[in-house]
């Protein structure tokens, strides 16, 4: 793993000869963006959806963005050519740079680190996907513009941790007597045959999963509403599901220690990871 190529500012080197400098406002401030994309059979997958976001995160944070998107598939392309495994998740990180002291203020004139590597990608095993997995329920206590993807990421990684803490596979986050999203995920419900998904605004990241979802219920005619999911709601669920990148469709089948619905992963999650699996088929993996 230490040995895979990867790309720092301009060079192509093994990731284990990648250094960075103390005073990047990445490391002092974490000020910087970042995307996540899934490699399938050496395909990034949706990448022009992620760059887009990753532009949508730059316009926020004002950072311009230091590559036009077809530099960005060319690097990204060559770091996956170069990989010894075929499905990847793929890392690519912007920060502000290093200046020469810590103010908080924009360093004038100082050049943006850019640094993009990969890793196998690690989905779930069929077991825990059969069984579905347990989830626990917090107060949302994060900044407002949880819609950029930003690398100043505590306030979600003690979320996560609050999970781990209590054996469960993600926490779901809450907010002024709604539902939100996961710590590292976004998340769908259930009700009499009706998938519901919180509306994309500043509260909650656009999860390129997400519209995904969104995109196959309307394909095959499911029933679905985009807008706001009372707490109350998420508690009396028929099935709860997490979405991302690397859980594709996994179902939540416990709920601060109470079974959702059945306790197993109901019929629509099901239906829909198979719609899912199809649809990452077509798309990546036949030539």
């Amino acid at each position: 793993m230490t040995d895979t190529l990867c790309y720092l500012d301009g060079d192509y080197l093994p990731l284990a000869a990648a250094r960075i400098s103390p005073l990047d406002r990445g490391f002092l401030f974490g000020d910087g963006a970042y995307e996540v994309i899934p490699v399938y059979s050496r395909r990034p997958f949706r990448i022009g959806e992620h760059l887009a976001r990753l532009q949508y995160t730059l316009d926020g944070i004002r950072l311009p963005n230091p590559h036009t998107a077809a530099e960005w598939r060319e690097r990204v392309e060559r770091i996956v050519a170069a990989a010894p495994f075929a499905d990847q998740s793929v890392y690519l990180q912007v920060t502000r740079g290093a200046d020469d002291k810590r103010d908080h203020a924009f360093p004038p004139g100082v050049p943006p680190t850019v640094f993009i590597f990969t890793a196998p990608l690690t989905t779930t095993p069929d077991s825990v996907r059969a069984a579905g997995v347990a989830a626990v329920t917090a107060l949302d206590n994060r900044w407002l513009r949880c819609d950029l993807k930003v690398v100043a990421l505590l306030a979600n990684v003690l979320a996560r941790q609050h999970a781990v803490d209590q054996g469960c596979a993600e926490t779901i986050l809450l907010r002024d007597g709604f539902m939100i999203e996961g710590a590292a995920s976004n998340i769908f419900v259930v009700k009499d045959g009706v998938l519901l998904a919180p509306p994309k605004d500043h509260r909650m990241l656009p999860g390129i999963t997400y519209d995904v979802v969104l995109e196959l219920a309307a394909g095959h005619g499911v029933p679905h509403q985009v807008r706001e999911i009372p707490e109350a709601e998420l508690r009396a669920a028929d099935e709860v599901w997490m979405t991302s990148s690397t859980k594709e469709v996994l179902a939540i089948t416990t709920l601060d220690g109470r079974p959702v619905g059945g306790g197993v992963p109901g019929p629509l999650a099901q239906r829909m990871h198979g719609w899912y699996q199809r649809f990452k088929d077509e798309v990546m993996r036949r030539g």
